[in-house]
């Protein structure tokens, strides 16, 4: 029998322990989408707790900010709500969640956490409600006092190389700035451009943010889907001007709908006047701005990453109480693959489509998005069109191995630009170092069957690639 979370956890042949502990484990880690606080990593936060870095909650201004994977598996496991996102007794919390834990085997969470406490806390022994007390005061005592545990220095004991944070377009980027002058942080953190808010004409909120994009581009107003447009684009200039390499989408689905362009300013006035635009008038103007975004970021070597089929806030009431991002999505089952090929060829037409990443959270999609790939590569970058990594509710063992088998029966699996933590959390780093125990297994699987050679030279390339430098390379880090 193996022992728990060992050095050679997940790695089952030889094989796989000598391409992981002498190509994959050592190198730098490129995090280029997630969503952590560049303010946080400029101030070089300290946090107060284990509860603080792992479970965040309500924040001063009523929002709620935290890890809605863990507050999911608490509320499965019949906690109350004021012990999940409340932060009146952290302990109880914590000890709450111990015990969940506990009854999490399979799911990816227990993986995480486990390996989050030996990497930063030196803490071997599974987290369990007997043990919870010894960890929470061993853990807190040394988040609170050890110099290396700000949000600094836990960056710095990932080895990571590069912080891609997901930002707003009418976001003024004065932490970026901040932290580019800073001669002290010595990674990259760099803006990623999230429009989506502008794109979302059928959402709650899109007259009143149309109001704060106008003001960030210094105009009262802006009065036609052109001038929605054009501030878009003098917002992608300004993002690029701080170093920004990727955009990020999330979407509900891939629309793909062209309407001329006055058919496109009768659903804004529609949207600006507080009236319900549908579904059809939606995804005309969406398509528009998608397709002219497509072409900014060609511009300007910035890659464009589209999520969807994420069908989200689904519990209306628990929406109402704590608002979004709080734990109730789930996966949507959409066809919109053609869509996407549509959307993707008509940049392609004219010659600038950018370099793309592509995300469905549902699982299903894998064999299709592997078969649009082929269909728009380009020489100017291997792997110009990608596939993400298996995203949230897949970013588990047997998703990974899925979306990396799908990857390599329908495409090039050495050009895959690997893992992203996706993250609100400073400790999660530790899921690029799963992932790459994962990846090296199915390798080394491979190679013990027979099925690809014990070559070395071309062994240390793949894994070390698919680690760090096809990333590097894509990003042009």
């Amino acid at each position: 029998m193996k022992k728990f979370l060992d050095d050679d956890f997940i790695l089952q042949t030889e094989t796989a322990k000598r391409l992981f502990h002498e190509y994959a484990e050592a190198l730098p880690i490129i995090d280029y989408h997630c969503h952590i606080s560049p303010r946080e990593i400029y101030e070089d936060k300290r946090f107060d707790s284990l509860g603080d870095v792992w479970f965040g909650g309500k924040q001063e201004d009523g929002s709620f900010f935290g890890d809605h994977y863990k507050w999911r598996l608490m509320r499965s496991n019949g906690m109350s709500e004021e012990f999940i996102t409340g932060r009146d007794d952290e302990f109880a919390r914590f000890k709450g969640f111990a015990a969940t834990l506990t009854k999490a085997i399979g799911n990816p969470m227990y993986h995480w956490c486990n390996l989050e406490l030996k990497k930063y806390f030196g803490i071997t022994e599974p987290l369990n409600e007997k043990n919870a007390k010894e960890i929470w005061d061993k853990c807190n005592d040394k988040l609170q006092n050890d110099p290396n545990m700000t949000v600094r220095g836990l960056i710095r004991q990932s080895n990571v190389a590069y912080v891609g944070t997901t930002d707003d377009p009418v976001d003024s980027l004065i932490w970026h700035e901040k932290i580019a002058q800073d001669e002290s942080i010595d990674f990259m953190v760099r803006p990623s451009f999230r429009p989506d808010k502008a794109v979302n004409i059928n959402k709650k909120g899109f007259k009143e943010y149309i109001g704060e994009l106008a003001k960030s581009v210094g105009k009262e107003k802006l009065g036609s889907t052109q001038e929605v447009i054009d501030a878009l684009i003098q917002r992608v200039e300004f993002f690029a001007a701080h170093g920004c390499v990727a955009s990020d989408h999330g979407l509900d689905y891939v629309p793909f709908r062209k309407v001329s362009i006055e058919e496109c300013d009768a659903a804004f006035n529609k949207a600006m006047e507080g009236k319900e635009v549908t579904v059809s008038e939606a995804e005309g103007y969406q398509t528009a701005l998608l397709i002219a975004l497509g072409k900014t970021y060609h511009k300007h070597g910035i890659a464009m990453e589209l999520h969807y089929s994420c069908l989200r806030n689904m519990n209306e009431r628990m929406f109402e109480l704590e608002g979004p991002d709080t734990g109730f999505d789930m996966i949507a089952n959409n066809s919109c693959g053609g869509n996407l090929a549509n959307l993707l060829s008509e940049l392609d037409k004219t010659g600038e489509l950018p370099k793309t990443i592509v995300f469905s959270l549902t699982p299903v999609d894998n064999e299709q998005i592997g078969t649009i790939l082929g269909c728009f590569q380009s020489s100017e970058v291997p792997g110009k069109i990608q596939q993400g990594p298996a995203w949230w509710f897949n970013d588990n063992k047997q998703g990974m191995e899925d979306q990396m088998k799908s990857l390599a029966n329908l495409g090039l699996l050495g050009n895959f630009i690997g893992m992203l933590t996706d993250s609100r959390s400073f400790l999660s780093y530790t899921r690029h170092d799963y992932f790459r125990r994962i990846m090296c297994n199915l390798i080394g699987e491979w190679v013990e069957n027979g099925e690809y050679p014990d070559d070395e030279e071309a062994l240390k390339m793949l894994v070390s690639d698919i680690s760090y430098y096809n990333a590097k390379r894509y990003f042009g880090i």
